[in-house]
């Protein structure tokens, strides 16, 4: 058995690559092979959120706060508030983050395959973040 004590792990800032804006990444549990399960508890200021990505094996985000925006690539913007969960399928390209003026928060699931959870694509485009 392993306990992860609140606040033992250090928070980190989203690398500008990945992410547009203010957003800081708690590190929750990411446990050795052959686990394969990779998780943080992320927030993003008003404004922030990823670049387009995709993840090998998909993604479930569990809104815990705030209000925020999700996209998949061909789809609407869509809203996501507390207490909404969000999956996004093995490889479906997607962003997500804060709404223009509510910060959001939410925790991230997603599994290694090969060593790898997410392959990080392009910025999310001013125009394509306010339609």
């Amino acid at each position: 058995m392993e306990i992860k004590r609140s606040g033992s792990q250090p928070s980190g800032k989203g690398p500008a690559d990945y992410f547009t804006g203010q957003v800081r990444i708690d590190p929750l549990f990411n446990p050795p092979e052959p686990a394969r399960i990779a998780t943080a508890h992320v927030t993003f200021e008003p404004g922030a959120r990823t670049a387009w990505h995709t993840h090998p094996l998909g993604q479930t985000l569990i809104v815990t706060a705030g209000c925020g925006w999700a996209q998949r690539e061909g789809g609407p913007v869509e809203e996501i508030r507390a207490g909404d969960v969000v999956w996004f399928p093995p490889g479906e390209k997607h962003w997500h983050g804060a709404a223009a003026t509510t910060a959001m928060s939410h925790i991230a699931l997603q599994e290694r395959l090969d060593g790898e959870t997410v392959k990080w694509l392009d910025h999310v485009t001013e125009e394509q973040y306010r339609r």
